[in-house]
């Protein structure tokens, strides 16, 4: 795939993250946070079962090479829905997405610049802190 394709990928997947939060806060309202966010991942299941049965073309023989860590998506999964969806009432899609984002990219600059869990280390310089302060100080203006 290349740079730019990933690139629109990714801001796809950003753009979804919005609407799904704002979708999941609206469930969580309307049958409770829990039941919400365990409504949502079962119908999550449901669809990347499908799309297994139509698409997939991975091994489920190497299940035991997976370093027990990334097991640990699972559960995060839930945590994030359940923390979108319960943000999102009380501070705005806006707000809210606006914390995530902010929260997500200085995590994210740490596992690059650490190189963890495996991941290829790439340094934060000194440009890259320039923009997470500016992303930063932008969010933090974006909450009042």
């Amino acid at each position: 795939m290349g740079r730019i394709l990933a690139l629109l990928l990714a801001a796809l997947a950003g753009a979804l993250m919005a609407v799904q939060g704002t979708f999941n806060s609206i469930t969580g309202k309307i049958i409770g946070l829990l039941e919400g966010t365990f409504a949502v991942h079962l119908l999550g299941t449901v669809t990347a079962g499908v799309l297994l049965l139509l698409l997939g073309n991975g091994s489920f023989s190497k299940l035991g090479n997976v370093p027990w860590y990334a097991w640990l998506g699972g559960p995060i999964g839930v945590a994030i829905i359940f923390g979108v969806a319960g943000s999102i009432p009380k501070l705005g899609v806006g707000v809210a997405t606006t914390a995530i984002v902010a929260a997500q990219l200085l995590t994210a600059f740490c596992i690059d610049h650490f190189g963890l869990f495996g991941m290829e280390h790439i340094p934060c310089n000194l440009v890259k802190l320039g923009g997470i302060v500016l992303i930063v100080v932008g969010a933090r203006i974006l909450l009042d």
